[in-house]
């Protein structure tokens, strides 16, 4: 059976918007195709393929014609023959075109609806390499050159060459998303209409784009946006750059697929040179050549992806506020039909959470069926609310999954203050030993003090190597491993942070040091010497592990280069802080910069502890208490649930005192000078 009879018996159900959508896309890809395959003035075929290809996109979308509302029915079926008519006479393709365009608009005109479903939201580039891999791989092959296992076996024309620039050089993202809808009769390419949502469909369209365009192609298109366009269309492509608003005409929203969707390769190079006459849009024909402006185009086309617009507010949040809403209204009244259209509301983010954790996925789709079913049987208000609370638990995790992103400027500004803040300690504790073996006249037992510290760098180093094979060994724990892991960190961090802010410590700490060294002396051991360098050097490495390796897991894996960014400058100004010290004599100021770092190291430690909360929730290991009231603000750790914020409550108790604590003896010395002597 072919193709199109199959979408016909599938479509059966459908209603006359999502037929409307399948005839329109089949009449203007036959139109294009056309267009690729006969000459300009017509009477003559250069690529007989690309005409057949046409034929046969007017033949399903003639199939699909019964199913039109009825106002349109006659009409579109008689300009659908007229088409295919012409495409026999071989017209010329601008005839062709034109006619196309007229029954298109009118088909539009009597379904009152959006033709091309654009996305609400940016599409996932990762999302449609997934689909990519789960659907088309095994065709069109890794890099998409068409080679894929099962390419030889197919009856008809090989599968498309996704990476050939210039055959693809006239298919605008919406014709790509159309044939991915309604597939290509007569070859090996099936609709994906009923098996793929329409997000996952224009995320795996976003996706082939990248695999004609190299990433150093893409690179530098980026910087010839930046430099040409980027003033006006802005660095994200929202139309709003610095001189938009000096302009008379708003700059087109680049990013949006519906502006740029229906512009093919070459007319974006087109614009890119000539600019749009009759708008403030220029050309920069005089400033860059076809080559450039093909590399700005590269650019262009992954603009739209969720990976480049995670600046914008996220449509995601607004989605799951929306959920809880309805969800609220559904609980209150009893009605199934709210209950439904919050799930009709959750699905735009479903693809996404299923992704990241299908089972997840899995048990809010079920609490929404039971919700449903219960207010349809008017259950108790006690059951109902028992399903509230669970989809409320589960849409609290899926949220963190999909809306939750860690600031790549935070990320590194706590890399680079970790790395500073350690090995500045260690730096100021070795050089301590060296000083008191100086002083102490053994100036020859450095030498331990060195070896000691260096065993410590290895010794740091393997532990961190030993704590990675961990996580990997033991993927089923891996929730249990990094809310262990960032609970951990919030502990020493918060220790610390205390630590450095008591005079009292500091000096109990360098006693501990000076005992040690004269014990270390009075025996004559030099490996009891270069043991309390190794020691004291270690603690330092070790805690450093422990706090990259919680940042990097709060990161969510998407801020790594943020982290290792923050972590090469943090090491570069230790090298500096290491020269000025010991070359030049510089003064570190020292109570200023530990009492930053410190306020930095608490701030680190109230975000690991929602976030390692947060982990034992993914895994089920602790319960999610939602807090309808309580805010969300992932970039402080904090989540409106019960577990999260009473641990925080603690650090915030813990703190207070703690500042008590460390003031009290000023206080004290205030009262007993003012007292009267006796």
């Amino acid at each position: 059976m072919s193709t199109s009879c199959w979408g016909l018996l599938a479509g059966q159900g459908d209603d006359s918007l999502t037929v409307a959508r399948r005839v329109v896309a089949a009449t203007s890809l036959a139109a294009k195709e056309y267009a690729m395959g006969v000459s300009a003035r017509g009477g003559h075929i250069v690529a007989a393929q690309e005409v057949e290809e046409a034929k046969l996109f007017l033949d399903a979308a003639r199939l699909d014609g019964p199913a039109l509302p009825a106002s349109v029915r006659e009409v579109a079926d008689a300009e659908l023959r007229a088409l295919r008519a012409m495409l026999d006479r071989v017209a010329p393709p601008d005839s062709v075109a034109s006619r196309a365009a007229a029954l298109v608009q009118r088909i539009g005109t009597a379904v009152g609806g959006a033709l091309d479903p654009f996305p609400t939201r940016p599409p996932a580039l990762a999302r449609g390499a997934a689909v990519y891999r789960e659907q088309c791989i095994q065709c069109h092959g890794a890099t998409g050159r068409g080679d894929g296992p099962k390419a030889k076996g197919l009856i008809g024309p090989p599968p498309a060459d996704l990476t050939d620039r210039a055959e693809l050089a006239t298919v605008s993202p919406v014709d790509m998303y159309r044939k991915i809808a309604i597939g290509i009769e007569g070859t090996g390419m099936p609709e994906y209409a009923h098996s793929l949502s329409s997000d996952d469909r224009w995320a795996v369209t976003t996706y082939t784009a990248t695999l004609r365009a190299d990433q150093g192609a893409v690179h530098e298109g980026e910087g010839l946006y930046a430099a040409q366009c980027a003033s006006c269309h802005g660095a994200t492509g929202r139309g709003d750059g610095l001189h938009a608003r000096t302009l008379s005409v708003s700059p087109p929203a680049l990013a949006d697929l519906a502006v740029q969707g229906r512009l093919s390769d070459a007319d974006l190079i087109e614009l890119t040179l000539h600019g749009r006459p009759g708008t403030p849009m220029p050309g920069f024909a005089r400033v860059m050549d076809r080559a450039a402006a093909e590399k700005v185009a590269a650019f262009l086309r992954v603009l739209p992806a969720q990976e480049r617009q995670q600046g914008q507010p996220s449509a995601g949040s607004t989605v799951f506020l929306d959920v809880r809403r309805q969800l609220d209204s559904a609980v209150t009244l009893r009605s199934p039909k709210a209950a439904f259209g919050a799930y009709l509301t959750f699905e735009q983010v479903e693809t996404e959470v299923r992704a990241r954790n299908a089972t997840l996925a899995g048990e809010l789709e079920d609490a929404f069926s039971a919700l449903r079913i219960s207010a349809t049987a008017g259950a108790p208000p006690a059951e109902l609310d028992a399903i509230h609370a669970r989809l409320l638990s589960g849409l609290e995790r899926a949220e963190r999954l999909v809306v939750d992103k860690m600031s790549s400027a935070n990320l590194f500004m706590e890399s680079f203050v970790l790395m500073l803040r350690e090995g500045f300690e260690a730096i100021l504790i070795v050089a301590a030993l060296m000083t008191f073996l100086a002083r102490a006249g053994a100036t020859e037992r450095r030498r331990d003090v060195a070896k000691g510290a260096w065993a410590a760098v290895v010794a740091s180093v393997a532990t961190a190597v030993a704590i990675e094979m961990l996580f990997h060994i033991t993927p089923g724990q891996r929730e249990a491993l990094e809310g262990g892991t960032m609970l951990a960190a919030a502990a020493v961090l918060f220790y610390v942070s205390y630590w450095l802010l008591s005079k009292i410590e500091v000096a109990k700490w360098n006693a501990f040091v000076k005992g040690r060294l004269e014990g270390a002396l009075s025996t004559g051991s030099s490996l009891t010497l270069a043991s309390v360098a190794f020691l004291a050097v270690y603690r330092e490495g070790f805690e450093t592990i422990l706090f990259y390796k919680a940042l990097l897991t709060s990161a969510g894996g998407v801020g790594t280069a943020a982290v290792a960014a923050g972590m090469a400058l943090g090491t570069v100004a230790l090298v500096g802080v290491y020269l000025a010290i010991n070359r030049f004599g510089v003064k570190i100021p020292m109570r200023p910069f530990f009492a930053l770092t410190s306020a930095m190291l608490y701030y680190m430690a109230f975000v690991f502890a929602g976030k390692g909360i947060a982990a034992f929730q993914e895994g089920g290991m602790i319960g999610t208490t939602v807090l309808e009231w309580a805010p969300r603000i992932p970039m402080f750790g904090i989540y409106p649930t019960v577990e999260s914020l009473a641990l925080q409550g603690v650090l915030v108790v813990l703190l207070v005192f703690a500042v008590v604590w460390l003031q009290r003896h000023r206080f004290f010395g205030v009262q007993e000078r003012s007292a009267p002597v006796r």
